[in-house]
């Protein structure tokens, strides 16, 4: 254990004002709600498991990966023909 960091800090921690420790206390505070990413996969998976129960076993279709992908094509073109307009308009 690293006691004189742990002391360094206790002293700058001291040194700050009520407004930047009560600031510090919040921090820390949000710090300990994050979620673990462990905790929110498993979640995840459990949410994947009753969908399928639900659907007796059978697959999306499409599944989250081919919609997803497909957004994102279909995105990507929209901004593509946005760019075009926009450098026709542009030019004009």
């Amino acid at each position: 254990m690293n006691t004189k960091l742990v002391d360094s800090l206790v002293q700058v921690v001291l040194s700050l004002n009520p407004e930047e420790q009560a600031l510090l206390k919040e921090k820390l505070q949000a710090h300990r709600t994050q979620p673990n990413w462990q905790q929110e996969y498993q979640k995840l998976l459990d949410v994947r498991a009753k969908i399928l129960a639900r659907r007796e076993g059978k697959p999306l279709e499409p599944t989250p990966e081919e919609l997803i992908h497909q957004m994102r094509e279909d995105r990507t073109s929209q901004l593509i023909q946005a760019c075009f307009r926009y450098l026709k308009v542009r030019h004009n």
